[in-house]
């Protein structure tokens, strides 16, 4: 019987950090050095590929990265691979998976972990992390399921993971629905599934400028105006389940027409609604005036997805319906 085998690609990150000439951390370790630092993954039964792509703290990781990354993870995963894990920077992950899940059409499953404690500290969850999505990875459990999301041995879907705290081993929750699963005894079991997987091409050409803008008390709206006239679409991160201010109705309506603008809910859980509220700015006004609401998905979730649908050449009709999928408001069969 053939061993499983999977690619191992660094990208940078607190997981791959040591201590520079100024007493401080920055990304070093290659994903050679960050494999050979787990314990127990010589005797894991499979064979391992590594990559080191980039070496960068999360949050200098670009859309452009992440795609040509995935440009060459589709060159490798036809040469039999079982499985790829990303190591990176945990500022981004909930973004940077998303992407990878838009993308990924294919049944072997791209998982991506990292660190939140560094290897020089006490308790470095880095090894354990990797081990934990090497197994994943490996498992005929996460096939078909996308791109996931492992670390603290929880298994996420990339399209509801989100890093919940600053600091904590256990930043990495998914609010609505759970993770799909865990790791037990070293072995990925999966408890959930979503109802159905979404893609869309890579992007060839120049990507679209998404803005995300968020409602909060007092704004009259009228930096909004400003983010709106430098992008293609925007997202708005909006109260409670989908308000805005009544004084920001006249622009907002005005971009509206000229772009397509996402409704979203700035809580990090929950749904944005349709129908329940009636007053200005209300979620019920906001799609009345064309808003497209994004159902579960979150503002940064939600970014991600206009921007790769703009850049397919979805209209504001295909995009209403990529959101209704993806934000489990409709039917998958309604993916453009």
């Amino acid at each position: 019987m053939q061993r499983p085998r999977v690619l191992v690609v660094a990208l940078g990150g607190t997981i791959a950090m040591t201590v520079d000439q100024t007493g401080r951390v920055t990304p070093s370790l290659t994903a050679q050095q960050l494999v050979d630092a787990v314990p127990g993954l010589a005797d894991a039964g499979l064979d391992i590929d590594v990559l080191s792509f980039r070496s960068q703290p999360g949050a200098s990781l670009t859309i452009a990265d992440i795609i040509e990354l995935y440009g060459e993870i589709t060159r490798r995963l036809g040469g039999g691979l079982t499985g790829v894990v990303i190591t990176q920077g945990t500022d981004t992950i909930e973004e940077t998976a998303y992407l990878l899940d838009l993308l990924h059409p294919g049944p072997q499953p791209i998982v991506v972990t990292g660190a939140m404690r560094n290897p020089t500290q006490a308790g470095a969850d880095g090894p354990a992390n990797l081990l934990a999505a090497i197994r994943v990875a490996a498992s005929p459990a996460a096939r078909d399921l996308g791109c996931l999301v492992v670390l603290a041995d929880d298994i996420h879907a990339a399209r509801r993971v989100r890093k919940s705290h600053s600091t904590s081993v256990a930043t990495f929750v998914s609010p609505n629905g759970g993770p799909l699963g865990h790791l037990v005894e070293g072995s990925a079991i999966i408890v959930n599934r979503l109802p159905g997987r979404h893609t869309l091409p890579a992007p060839r050409d120049r990507l679209p400028r998404i803005g995300l803008y968020t409602a909060t008390l007092g704004d009259d709206g009228s930096m909004m105006e400003g983010v709106a006239r430098a992008v293609d679409g925007l997202v708005v991160a909006g109260f409670g389940v989908g308000h805005v201010p009544e004084p920001w109705l006249p622009a907002l309506t005005t971009v509206g027409a000229r772009i397509p603008v996402v409704l979203t809910s700035r809580t990090g859980s929950g749904p944005v609604l349709a129908g329940t509220y009636g007053f200005p700015g209300s979620e019920s006004d906001l799609l009345g005036r064309g808003m497209i609401p994004a159902g579960l998905l979150d503002p940064y979730k939600a970014r991600i997805l206009l921007m790769l649908a703009l850049a397919a050449g979805r209209d504001h009709e295909q995009i209403s319906a990529a959101f209704a999928a993806a934000g489990g408001l409709g039917p998958v069969t309604d993916w453009p």
